[in-house]
């Protein structure tokens, strides 16, 4: 990518996506998510050699089921190891997102990089800007999140299904409603308890051991 793009679509600032040259950069960078959607789930192998073509970054054993969508084809996405996304993640990847390793994102989940701004002239346009999205390690992510332009969220975090997350969320806590609110840290009693029901502690010392 040019160098005069990365500052259109990196730093922040309103630009025209308008630009003819850009739009062909754009239309090249997804044709391969259209060739992973192609995929059935029993072409894991091909999957699996398509993805890290797709994305900016892509660490190991990574996973999204098809069919996923991304504006650019997950070229301005950086994964991590082990992440995982269910059916229809959406990446409006304008700007970049980054995610974190063992991350997980339920079915239905959008992250959104691009806006316009709210003044009509502006919009009537077509302008728009980008903000990055920045996800830590070893979240979670339940069915219909969306999260906005700009924000971060920190390593650990549960972000409960049906949330719009406007705001940063910090490290280990639970988060949930429109807009996501922080409704709890994650503590000792989740060492104990999920949903009501004691967890084995015989699983938690296998964990620990591996």
């Amino acid at each position: 990518m040019t160098e005069n793009f990365d500052e259109m679509l990196f730093s922040g600032k309103i630009y025209n996506p308008e630009n003819p040259a850009l739009l062909k950069e754009q239309g090249e960078a997804a044709r391969l998510m259209y060739e992973y959607n192609a995929t059935r789930a029993d072409q894991g192998e091909q999957r699996a050699a398509l993805l890290p073509k797709l994305l900016a970054e892509c660490g190991e054993s990574c996973y999204i089921e098809a069919p996923f969508y991304a504006n650019w084809g997950g070229h301005h996405v950086h994964f991590g190891d082990h992440v995982y996304a269910n059916f229809h993640l959406t990446l409006v990847d304008d700007g970049e997102i980054f995610v974190g390793s063992h991350t997980m994102f339920g079915p239905n989940v959008t992250l959104v990089t691009a806006a316009h701004p709210v003044l009509p002239e502006l919009r009537e346009k077509g302008y728009q800007y980008n903000l990055p999205v920045h996800i830590g390690q070893n979240c979670w992510f339940g069915a219909n999140v969306t999260v906005l332009p700009g924000v971060t969220i920190g390593d650990n975090s549960v972000i409960g299904a049906g949330s719009v997350v406007t705001k940063d969320i910090p490290a280990n806590v639970v988060a949930v409603d429109t807009p996501c609110r922080v409704m709890r840290e994650i503590g000792e009693r989740d060492r104990q308890y999920y949903r009501g029901m004691q967890i084995d502690p015989a699983l938690l010392k296998k964990v620990e051991k591996e």
